[in-house]
C-alpha cells in the first residue's frame, strides 16, 4: 500500500514538473512583448481603412480598434488565426523616410493583406509584412516612402472593458463574433455553455474573429470560454440573459494584463 502511494504521489509530482513550466512560460509570454525582428510597412487609405473583412470585423472605427490597424501578409495572418493580435512597429534604417525620434504604433491585426500575383509582391510568401492603416502608418513615416524598413515585435493587447461577444443566426445555426480580446488578442478557441442542458460545447472558427455551432443556444443563459494564442482561458459566466436576442452584443470578462 504504502509502495503504491509513492509511486502515485511520484507520478503527480512528474506531471507538475511537466505542465508547470508550460504554464508559467504562457503566462509570461503573454505579459511581455516578444523579440523584434525585421519587416517592411506600406500603408492603405480611403473607405478600407475601416474595414476589417479578412477577419470580420466590418468597421473597425465603431468596433473600438480606431484606425491603428493593420492588414497582415499571410505568414502572419495564419489563415484568421492572427486576427486580433497585437504589434509594436517602428521605422527604421531610412533617415530620409522614418519620422524623428523613431516613434512606436502600437496596431491591432484587422485584415489581410493577400500575395500577389507579381513575383516580387511584397505580401508574397514567406515575406512577414505590414499594410498599415494610413493614419498609423503617417505616425512612424513620410507619405512620399510608400514603403519604409521596419522592425516588430508582439505585445500584449490593451484593450478597453471585457471581451465582447455579438450571437448572429438562428435557432439552429449561431454564429459568434468575438471581439475586443486583451492579453493575446488572438483567439485560439471558444466555448459555449448553457444553463440548460447545453454542456461545454466547442465552436468551430468560421473566419477571422467569427465562430460558429449548430448547437440550439437559444433560451438559456450562456457562458463563453475563451482560449488566446498564448494558452490562458478567460470564462465569462452567464454573460448572457436567458431571453436574448440574435443581433445583440454582451460583455464578458477580459484577460488580465
Amino acid at each position: 500500500m504504502v509502495s503504491t502511494l509513492r509511486f502515485f504521489h511520484a507520478i503527480v509530482h512528474l506531471i507538475l514538473f511537466l505542465v508547470l513550466p508550460q504554464c508559467h512560460a504562457s503566462h509570461r509570454h503573454s505579459k511581455k512583448p516578444g523579440s523584434w525582428k525585421q519587416a517592411h510597412a506600406t500603408f492603405y487609405e480611403g473607405d478600407t481603412e475601416t474595414y476589417g473583412g479578412a477577419c470580420g470585423y466590418k468597421d473597425v472605427v465603431q468596433l473600438g480598434y480606431g484606425l491603428d490597424t493593420v492588414a497582415v501578409s499571410n505568414v502572419l495572418f495564419e489563415e484568421g488565426k492572427g486576427c486580433g493580435g497585437c504589434y509594436e512597429i517602428q521605422c527604421i534604417n531610412s533617415q530620409q523616410w522614418c519620422k524623428p525620434g523613431q516613434p512606436s504604433i502600437f496596431v491591432t491585426v484587422t485584415d489581410n493583406c493577400p500575395p500577389s500575383y507579381q513575383s516580387d509582391g511584397w505580401c508574397n510568401p514567406p515575406r512577414q509584412h505590414f499594410d498599415l492603416a494610413k493614419p498609423a502608418y503617417l505616425k512612424i513615416a513620410e507619405y512620399k516612402a510608400g514603403i519604409v524598413p521596419v522592425q516588430y515585435r508582439r505585445v500584449p493587447c490593451n484593450k478597453q472593458g471585457g471581451i465582447k461577444f455579438t450571437i448572429n443566426g438562428h435557432q439552429y445555426w449561431n454564429e459568434v463574433s468575438v471581439w475586443n480580446v486583451a492579453g493575446s488578442g488572438d483567439v485560439k478557441s471558444v466555448q459555449v455553455k448553457g444553463d440548460g442542458k447545453l454542456r461545454w460545447t466547442p465552436l468551430t472558427r468560421s473566419w477571422g474573429h467569427r465562430w460558429t455551432t449548430g448547437a440550439n443556444l437559444t433560451g438559456q443563459a450562456l457562458t463563453f470560454r475563451v482560449q488566446g494564442s498564448d494558452g490562458r482561458f478567460s470564462t465569462s459566466w452567464r454573460v448572457t440573459p436567458k431571453n436574448w436576442q440574435f443581433g445583440q452584443t454582451f460583455q464578458g470578462k477580459n484577460f488580465r494584463k
